[in-house]
């Protein structure tokens, strides 16, 4: 995802982009945080890069965590719980980590405000570690729920692909304004969503809230014109349309009602169908979509009967392209044909391959 996020910075105009394993670095003012909390697509979430050091103890550990700023953005009232993770390093007891960095900030706020009891009674600011082959990042989570949560969908069907994947799989699959959107295993209809929200460049986050948005140092105006900006930059986007399928009604209903609720039902529809009946009435289609693993849905060989049906609803010809993501190693054997294009991206904890095809 590091790419996506990347590009997507520089498009929204950030400053210094740098993609790194897991994480993707950037520079911007109040509005850039904002922005990106509102625009991005494919952000798990917005975190500030409060400091980074070397640690091997913890004692190392609690001096490099107090000799940051942590005053510029907790107050004295101010909840600060601390959470994060340490692989390949010397401190390895995540419980120990976060408790002796929070004893750090605890005893940096109190020198500042001369004061030795914290209620934290006010807004949170949670505090992130990272620490990687003993190399210490400590963050402040400006987001709160994970930017996956537009705020359009309060219940799922079963084993539902994240928002934030899902709007991956529409630009790997270079999606644009003016295709037409197919999803024939469409579950809650997330894909076909995403890719109408992207189509009509509709800031996903506008719909929510963030934890920054309690926060004394940026300005409530700040974030208002920061929506003001994205819907001004919505575009109608007359020639999309997308079609989603399943052979669930209740999955059927449910995805009417999630794009009613994200603003784009005009433009997406969902009926009950079955993969075997896939025709398409348009000359040409971009077909996405994230078919059952044989893990929480289905079994194993009920999984590669799909990927079978697959090669056979989904024929090779001008101006249609296929993506399909799945773990299965041995997707190209059922489905019948070597993918033009593969893409490595994760489902959760799940690695996946995105099989492309679109060459004629």
């Amino acid at each position: 995802m590091e790419g996506f996020i990347a590009d997507e910075l520089r498009s929204l105009e950030a400053e210094d982009v740098r993609a790194e394993n897991g994480r993707v670095l950037f520079r911007g003012g109040e509005e850039m945080l904002a922005r990106v909390n509102i625009c991005s697509r494919f952000s798990e979430r917005v975190l500030i890069l409060i400091g980074e050091f070397e640690a091997h103890s913890f004692e190392e550990l609690f001096h490099g965590a107090r000799a940051l700023p942590w005053e510029e953005w907790i107050g004295r009232e101010d909840a600060f719980p601390v959470k994060g993770y340490s692989l390949k390093s010397d401190l390895f007891s995540v419980r120990d980590c976060q408790s002796i960095i929070k004893k750090a900030v605890v005893e940096r706020l109190k020198g500042k405000y001369s004061i030795e009891w914290f209620e934290e009674s006010g807004a949170v600011r949670q505090i992130q570690f990272a620490i990687m082959q003993n190399r210490v990042s400590l963050f402040i989570d400006t987001t709160g729920a994970g930017l996956h949560k537009r705020g359009y969908r309060p219940e799922a069907k079963e084993a539902p692909i994240k928002e934030t994947l899902a709007a991956a799989l529409c630009a790997a699959s270079k999606l644009r304004p003016y295709h037409t959107l197919y999803d024939p295993m469409c579950g809650s209809g997330t894909i076909a969503i995403e890719g109408a929200l992207m189509a009509r460049n509709i800031a996903p986050g506008l719909r929510r809230s963030f934890a920054a948005e309690r926060w004394e140092q940026i300005p409530r105006e700040l974030w208002r014109l920061e929506r003001e900006r994205a819907k001004d930059l919505e575009r109608p986007a007359s020639d999309f349309a997308a079609f989603g399928s399943d052979i669930s009604p209740e999955a059927v209903t449910l995805a009417r009602e999630t794009a009613a609720r994200a603003g784009v039902g005009d433009c997406v529809s969902f009926e009950l169908r079955a993969l075997e009946d896939f025709s398409p009435s348009t000359e040409r289609g971009t077909v996405i979509c994230n078919p059952p693993y044989g893990e929480r849905l289905l079994d194993l060989e009920q999984a590669r009967e799909l990927c079978r049906v697959m090669g056979r609803v989904f024929p090779q010809r001008r101006g249609w392209s296929y993506s399909v993501i799945t773990p299965d190693a041995d997707f190209e054997k059922d489905f019948g044909r070597k993918a033009d294009k593969r893409r490595k991206l994760y489902n959760g904890m799940i690695p996946c391959t995105v099989y492309m095809y679109y060459k004629a």
